[in-house]
C-alpha cells in the first residue's frame, strides 16, 4: 500500500481514530476531576555537620553525601520509622508508604522529604515526624550504643580494681610490684654500702648491712612467686580502663553527631498548598491518549483486515457451495437439471428440418421444438 491508500483509510476510519483517544482522554480526566483535592509539602533536611564536618563520625570522604543521602532515604522509609511515626500521627502505615517520599538534592547532602494526602491537617505533622524519627534512628542510636560501651567498660574496671583489692587482702600485701621494686633499689643500695664499709674495716656496719641484706631479700623471695599472679590483675585493670577512655571519646563524638543531627536545627518544613490539578490533568490525560491512539490504530488496521478477508471470498449458491468456472454442481432437482447440448451441423433453412430428437435446427443454429408429423 502507498501513503495515499494509508490517508484514504484513515480518512474512513476517522471516527474511529479521534473517538478512541477522545473516549480515553475524556475517562482520565473525569477521574482526575472526581478525585479528592490533594495537598503536598516538602521537609528539608540540610546538616553539612554530619557529612564531612567537624561532627562527621560515620560520613566522610568522597562519596560522604551520597552514603548519607542513600542512609537517610531508607531509614525514612523503613519499616521501623514508619510505624513509629504512623502511632505518632495516627496515620496507617500503608498510607504513609503510598504519600511519602524521600530524594536527594543535586549531589549535596540536602534531603526532601515529600508527603500528599487529602487532609490537609496531616501533612505537616507527618513530615515534621518522619524528619525526626529518621534523624534520630540514623544518629540517636550511636549515642546508645557509645552509652553501652561505657557502661560495660566501667563494669570491667570495676570487675579488675575488686580482684586486685582481694588479692592484696589475701596476701596481705600493698602494692607489692612497687614494694618489689623499692626492695631491688634498697638492697643495691646496701650492698653498695657494705662495700665500703668493708673497705674502711667497719665491722660493725658491715654487720648490720648484712642483716638488711639478707631481711630484703626475705621480702623478695615472698613477694617474687606472687607477683605475675598481681601484675596479670594490673594488665588487665589497664587494659579495661584503657576500653573506657575509647568508650568514653566514641561516646562524647556520638553525642557531637547527635547534636549536630537536631531536627530542631536541621530540619524545617515548606507551607502546605494544594496540587495542581492540571497537572494532574496533563499527567493523566496525556498518557493515557496516547494509548488511545495506538489502540485505535490496532483497530483500523484489523477492521481493514477482515473487510479485505471478505472482498476475497468467492460467493456462495444457496444451498451453501462456491460457484466456480464450470458452474454449479448438480443437486438431482429439477431447477439444476444441466440443459443437453446439440451438436451444429450444417445449416438447414427453417421449414426444412429434420427430424432429430423431436427437436428443429433452423438455418440459424436455433433450437426450435418439432411439431411433429
Amino acid at each position: 500500500m502507498e501513503i495515499v491508500d494509508y490517508l484514504r483509510v484513515a480518512r474512513r476510519r476517522l471516527w474511529l481514530l479521534v473517538g478512541v483517544p477522545v473516549l480515553a482522554a475524556g475517562a482520565a480526566a473525569t477521574l482526575v476531576l472526581i478525585a479528592p483535592q490533594q495537598y503536598t509539602a516538602t521537609a528539608y533536611v540540610a546538616a553539612p555537620a554530619l557529612v564531612g564536618g567537624a561532627a562527621a563520625q560515620q560520613y566522610t570522604g568522597n562519596q560522604a553525601a551520597n552514603q548519607f543521602a542513600a542512609a537517610f532515604s531508607a531509614a525514612a522509609t523503613s519499616p521501623r520509622v514508619v510505624d513509629e511515626v504512623a502511632a505518632d500521627t495516627g496515620i496507617a502505615a500503608s498510607r504513609l508508604r503510598s504519600g511519602l517520599s524521600v530524594s536527594q538534592v543535586g549531589a549535596s547532602s540536602q534531603m526532601e522529604i515529600t508527603y500528599a494526602s487529602t487532609n490537609r491537617a496531616t501533612v505537616e505533622p507527618v513530615l515534621v515526624a518522619t524528619a525526626d524519627r529518621a534523624l534520630a534512628f540514623l544518629f540517636s542510636s550511636q549515642v546508645a550504643i557509645a552509652t553501652e560501651q561505657v557502661t560495660a567498660a566501667s563494669a570491667d574496671v570495676t570487675a579488675a580494681t575488686a580482684a586486685i583489692t582481694a588479692w592484696e587482702t589475701e596476701n596481705e600485701v600493698t602494692q607489692p610490684d612497687k614494694i618489689y621494686q623499692a626492695t631491688l633499689s634498697e638492697l643495691a643500695s646496701l650492698r653498695q654500702q657494705r662495700l665500703q664499709m668493708q673497705a674502711v674495716g667497719n665491722g660493725r656496719g658491715v654487720d648490720a648491712a648484712t642483716e638488711a641484706i639478707e631481711a630484703g631479700q626475705r621480702r623478695l623471695d615472698t613477694i617474687g612467686p606472687k607477683l605475675p599472679d598481681y601484675e596479670a590483675l594490673i594488665a588487665q585493670r589497664d587494659a579495661a580502663t584503657s576500653a573506657l577512655s575509647s568508650a568514653r571519646q566514641g561516646l562524647q563524638a556520638a553525642r557531637a553527631q547527635a547534636q549536630a543531627a537536631d531536627p530542631a536545627e536541621v530540619a524545617s518544613v515548606g507551607a502546605v498548598r494544594a496540587v495542581s490539578r492540571t497537572r494532574a490533568l496533563v499527567n493523566a490525560t496525556v498518557p493515557v491518549a496516547g494509548a488511545g491512539v495506538l489502540l485505535a490504530v490496532v483497530l483500523v488496521a484489523l477492521l481493514e483486515l477482515l473487510a479485505r478477508n471478505r472482498e476475497t471470498e468467492p460467493p456462495a449458491t444457496p444451498s451453501g457451495d462456491p460457484v466456480g468456472p464450470s458452474g454449479p454442481r448438480p443437486t438431482g432437482g429439477d431447477e439444476t437439471r444441466e440443459i443437453p447440448v446439440a451438436r451444429v451441423g450444417r445449416a438447414t433453412p427453417v421449414g426444412q428440418a429434420s427430424r432429430t430428437g423431436g427437436r428443429v435446427y433452423g438455418s440459424g443454429g436455433a433450437l426450435e421444438p418439432h411439431a411433429g408429423r
